[in-house]
């Protein structure tokens, strides 16, 4: 019989709305129900595409006697991280302040008044490795809580005083300047992989916020060592198992320093990103493999992704059934044998392919199977003989059981997908990228806006099959839409995307900032927790703090509003203090404050839109590098308020663009920076120069 999870919006908690644990979903009733059973609260916090949460929910959580144990000793309460950030945060702070680790599926017991005294992640259904059982696990609580109740109350307290201690104060900081940025870019070379690509060790995930660091930092300063660890970066990532060879798209991350075997579930925020950065690199330097893995990673997410109502799912799984055992396994969709490869495309095309894709009798997977890569020393084959292996094997593949999507839409995430869409679109001369980011931007406005009478307007965190979800926005949400709004604006010339993104700041000024300039991640009216959450540092994608951060810059940049710019400057006061100490964590923030020393520029193309010399100067102007440029375009104004104005049906305006005339009856481009403006110009190749660009 379904438990409570069967009402709920969640792919992930409707994947447990038949265990037989009788689940809540996180609410204030299931804690008056742990208070008035006097039982603990078993919290597990996951998500739809996590294998090792798959695995333990069919170890543990459909286990009848497990499950028999777990209803009668305590009240579970299953929540999906993706929807509730907020809790996930809170709670993981103290898993990895207790354990030093953290990671999902997430296992927290917590009185009634919602404070942890006992943390884990996955426990297994038997003793191994040093881990207890589940089971053993749950029965040490229990006899803990029945036992020796005075200890508990006390454990609990005392974890929920140190968290309420750890608040930030990075107020008194100051602006990072050209000093900290040096210094995190000498940070991050220490800990660069001179041969694989990427920092650290295994496992490897893409450095997506720190790439666009490098690529700003290099257009700054012309720092050739930054733009060569991007570049090499990249090339190792697309050259790996990590990168789909036949879809396109990027895996979460490596298990290995090579890049060769990816943990294989594909999350909407990583391919995001990661397609914003190969863009960027093409317009650093013209490389023909980052402009290929953009537009195959932008072609990846409208494919795979894209939702009935315009809007892109969150995730992949990494698990699928595979047809030779009926099981789910991790990989089964993308991994092949030799004899696979001769099976789809014959002998000859077949021990090309092997060779080609670096796919070997022993296997670079599990089971004999190898992920398919780009090895440096591969065959020389004529392009159009491995398209054609390419669309073959792809077509084959299409014929394999899929994983699973998680098919509900992050306000956040979607916004990063509509920033890489709208650029890709405009960069490679492709509308309709820019079409699909103009849908996507529209259902966040229709179905993400709420600004019902009465109460504070609010963003919805999530939304499915066009119905918002419950649960509001963070202000990662804010932050990354008003990012996206901003980069379509930019692109198409509509003003109202402005404006979208100015009433998106205004409420973080609103309800997310601090008397200090630090920034909440959650809003001021928002559901008390034991803590109020406050990280600006990266996770996988970027933290609220620096995102905001980064559309407050943007939007005073437009705007000459002096409250946004100092709010923007008040909230990069914790670039100056983490970005020397922890470059690789906070690689966006590194980012916005790069832009914040270049400028940053603003720039106003002026001209009729079916003029090829107003294309010509506004395709100029998106391609320079100068970091974090602002760009507008629209009609000439003359001083009297002229002509003027966004483009999209008459809505909305482009400050930049008042006062801005043709010059000589030619369409023109203003560029202006810290308060002085260049001459203007008529000129893409001069318009190029004045951005910085290297034109590809």
């Amino acid at each position: 019989m379904p438990n409570r999870l069967a009402n709920e919006t969640s792919p992930y908690l409707l994947q447990h709305a038949d265990n037989p644990v009788d689940w809540w979903p996180w609410s204030p009733e299931a804690f008056a129900e742990a208070r008035e059973r006097g039982v603990p609260v078993l919290l597990s916090v996951g998500y739809s595409s996590c294998h090792w949460c798959h695995v333990m929910a069919d170890e543990s959580f459909q286990d009848e006697l497990a499950a028999a144990y777990m209803n009668e000793h305590f009240v579970n309460i299953k929540v999906d991280r993706e929807e509730r950030p907020d809790v996930d945060a809170v709670y993981m702070e103290a898993v990895q302040a207790a354990t030093g680790q953290g990671g999902w599926p997430m296992t927290v017991f917590l009185t009634a008044d919602a404070e942890p005294f006992y943390f884990g992640t996955y426990f297994p259904p038997e003793p191994r490795h040093g881990m207890p059982s589940f089971m053993q696990v749950l029965e040490g609580v229990r006899a803990a809580w029945v036992g020796r109740p005075e200890e508990v109350a006390e454990v609990a307290q005392k974890i929920t005083r140190d968290l309420a201690g750890r608040q930030l104060d990075y107020g008194k900081a100051g602006t990072p300047g050209p000093e900290e940025l040096a210094q995190a870019l000498l940070g991050l070379t220490r800990e660069y992989d001179a041969t694989r690509g990427g920092f650290g060790g295994a496992p490897k995930f893409p450095p997506s916020m720190v790439l666009e660091f490098l690529l700003r930092h290099h257009a700054r300063t012309g720092s050739e060592g930054a733009l060569q660890m991007a570049a090499d970066t990249c090339e190792a990532m697309a050259r790996g198992g990590i990168y789909d060879q036949l879809g396109g798209g990027f895996a979460r991350y490596s298990v290995d320093r090579e890049w060769v075997v990816p943990h294989f579930e594909k999350m909407l925020y990583d391919n995001a990103l990661l397609c914003r950065v190969y863009a960027h690199l093409w317009r650093a330097t013209g490389s023909e493999l980052a402009r290929r893995v953009a537009l195959e990673t932008a072609d990846f997410m409208v494919r795979e992704l894209r939702t009935g109502q315009g809007g892109f799912a969150s995730a992949l799984d990494a698990d699928s059934e595979d047809p030779a055992s009926g099981e789910h396994v991790e990989g089964a969709y993308y991994a092949w044998t030799p004899a696979q490869l001769r099976e789809v495309l014959g002998e000859d095309d077949g021990a090309l392919a092997a060779g080609y894709f670096g796919v070997t009798e022993e296997g670079t997977f599990e089971h004999g199977k190898s992920v398919l890569q780009l090895p440096q020393d591969g065959p020389a084959v004529e392009a159009e003989r491995i398209a054609g292996i390419r669309a073959r094997l792809l077509a084959a593949r299409a014929e394999r059981p899929a994983p699973g999507r998680d098919d509900k839409v992050v306000a956040a995430w979607n916004g990063l997908a509509i920033a890489a869409l709208a650029e890709c679109g405009a960069y490679f001369e492709r509308p309709d990228l820019v079409e699909r980011a103009t849908e996507a931007a529209d259902l966040l406005v229709r179905v993400h806006f709420d600004a019902a009478a009465g109460r504070a307007p609010r963003l919805a965190r999530t939304s499915k099959d066009g119905h918002a979800g419950a649960n509001a926005g963070v202000l990662e949400d804010y932050g990354d839409v008003a990012e996206g709004f901003l980069a379509l604006a930019a692109v198409t010339g509509e003003g109202v995307w402005l404006e979208f993104a100015g009433f998106l700041v205004d409420l973080v000024l609103d309800r997310f900032t601090a008397e200090d300039g630090s920034l909440y991640d959650t809003a001021h009216d928002a559901e008390k927790l034991i803590r109020r959450p406050q990280d600006p540092t990266d996770t996988a994608a970027p933290s609220g703090w620096t995102a905001a951060a980064g559309a407050l810059l943007s939007y005073a940049a437009h705007t000459g509003s002096e409250a946004h710019r100092t709010a923007a400057e008040r909230a990069l006061a914790v670039v100056h203090a983490l970005g020397p100490r922890v470059p690789r964590f906070i690689g966006h923030g590194l980012s916005v404050a790069e832009a914040l020393l270049d400028g940053p520029r603003e720039v106003a193309v002026v001209g009729h839109p079916d003029d090829p010399a107003r294309a010509a100067l506004h395709r100029a102007a998106l391609l320079g590098t100068a970091p974090g440029a602002v760009v507008a375009v629209g009609l000439p104004q003359s001083a009297e308020g002229g002509e003027g104005g966004g483009e999209g049906g008459g809505e909305g305006e482009f400050p930049l663009l008042a006062e801005r005339a043709l010059v000589r009856d030619l369409p023109a481009a203003y560029v202006c920076r810290h308060f002085v403006c260049a001459r203007p110009t008529t000129d893409p190749v001069e318009l190029a120069e004045q951005l910085g660009a290297v034109r590809p």
